[in-house]
């Protein structure tokens, strides 16, 4: 029973809540006992606070016993990434240079969440500064894969991948600013999703390639934290208006009549043939479901170019943040690649985002003919620890503000996940969920079930 609670997701807790099968206090007592059990294991949190979950747990019972929930995700265990601000924590970045002070105030996210009911359990490891798509740090040591420890999480939302492929938390909130999200997701086999830019509010705000999404086990557990956490916030101007939109309700409508573009390497990469073996499945699982699929490149050069120079600003606000002595704390390769964006030109700059404008427009049109472009995730197998999982079909729709997603589709020969990324236009957030969802049904995500130590 204490393992069970570990694994259900929102919509199963909230029924059990209503019918009074079990409580928020029991469900979170055996999230607590789950992750104290795997923690010295795998590194998911930088750091919990059992007593405050406990006590909001108390609180959210007492709301259901009453059937006074404050919303549909009362009493869900969930875990946020070290970069962004949670009322009683501290916000690390995954550094030494970070100030160790408690904050006093919620990000946009956790303020929704706490405000829906929902009990926050801690802060997850992240790659230092997320500017690494790996999870090991000085700070918070290594953060291995879910399925097997000799390998690497990928990041930089790595704890929260981990935690959510293990049940250490039911929901997980991550941040994409090159594929943060889906970097990890892809290799903890679960489900990642990156909303259309300003979908999410964020503050403090990390410029225009920074979105803030959901880590899950499911698609609809996913588009349950979506509606929670979608809305807008006075301290993010960036942030979209809010429609009033229920992200769970197409989830049931199929891709029957989904015009999908499927591409192996967008034209320019090299990717292992396991993952495009694995991922020609997939889509073709798509087109027996009732997808119009068309395989097309979607017509871009290589833009990582385009994603350094942007990646400037960020580079000089973080000197501007930690100061010099704080660059003499932070992993070499990183304090390299902070030099080298910093050396960027305003003439390199300006031609940047002249190319992402024109990358912009040629997806805009792209999508007048297709509803979605499907991709893998990874271009090569993941790697051991210490090595960076290379997704490079992410970090494009990060300069076009894209929503897109990462999907569990299947295994490599290591036992380690393989997934398909689904792109969809600009504000087409609820086709990638539906179509999502659609494959889910039909090819249910796998379990990192994990019973005991033995297993691992």
């Amino acid at each position: 029973m204490t393992f069970d609670l570990t694994q259900l997701g929102a919509f199963e807790l909230t029924t059990g809540y209503r019918k009074k099968a079990f409580s928020p206090v029991e469900v979170v007592k055996a999230v607590l006992e789950r992750i104290q059990l795997l923690q010295p294991h795998f590194n998911a949190y930088r750091a919990i606070d059992a007593e405050t979950a406990l006590a909001q747990a108390r609180a959210s019972e007492t709301r259901w016993t009453r059937g006074e929930p404050l919303g549909p995700l009362d009493g869900a265990p969930t875990g946020f990434k070290d970069l962004l601000n949670v009322k009683g924590f501290s916000t690390r970045k995954g550094s030494l240079a970070s100030a160790d002070s408690i904050q006093a105030e919620d990000s946009p996210p956790a303020a929704r969440l706490r405000e829906g009911g929902a009990i926050i359990l801690g802060k997850t490891q992240t790659a230092e500064f997320g500017l690494k798509g790996l999870t090991e740090t000085r700070l918070g040591g290594v953060t291995p894969n879910a399925w097997d420890r000799q390998y690497a999480s990928g990041g930089s939302s790595g704890g929260a991948a981990v935690a959510a492929a293990l049940g250490l938390g039911i929901l997980q909130v991550g941040t994409d600013g090159g594929g943060s999200i889906r970097n990890p997701a892809a290799t903890n086999g679960v489900f990642g999703f990156k909303p259309t830019f300003g979908r999410v509010a964020g503050y403090p705000h990390n410029g225009s390639l920074f979105h803030i999404g959901p880590i899950s086990r499911t698609v609809s557990d996913a588009a349950l934290l979506l509606n929670a956490i979608a809305k807008p916030d006075a301290r993010d101007w960036t942030s979209l208006p809010s429609d009033g939109a229920d992200w769970t309700v197409n989830l049931e409508s199929g891709v029957k009549g989904l015009r999908i573009a499927y591409s192996r390497n967008f034209g320019y990469l090299i990717v292992d043939p396991t993952i495009v073996s694995v991922v020609d499945r997939a889509v073709a699982r798509l087109a027996d479901l009732g997808a119009i699929v068309e395989e097309v490149d979607p017509g871009f050069q290589d833009p990582a170019e385009i994603i350094d120079a942007i990646n400037s600003e960020r580079a000089i606000r973080l000197r501007k943040d930690i100061g010099e002595a704080g660059l003499a704390l932070i992993d070499p390769g990183i304090r390299e690649r902070v030099e080298l964006l910093e050396r960027q030109t305003l003439n390199q700059v300006v031609e940047a985002n002249e190319r992402r404008l024109e990358l912009g427009i040629l997806m805009r049109r792209f999508h007048q003919k297709y509803d979605l472009l499907a991709s893998p995730v990874q271009a090569s197998l993941t790697p051991r620890v210490g090595t960076t999982p290379q997704t490079p079909f992410a970090f494009p729709f990060n300069i076009t503000q894209q929503p897109a997603a990462s999907i569990p589709i299947g295994f490599d020969a290591n036992g380690l996940p393989i997934a398909l990324q689904l792109v969809g236009p600009q504000y087409g957030d609820a086709a990638v969920l539906r179509a999502s969802a659609a494959f889910e049904r039909a090819q249910p995500f796998p379990l990192r079930r994990l019973d005991s130590l033995r297993d691992l």
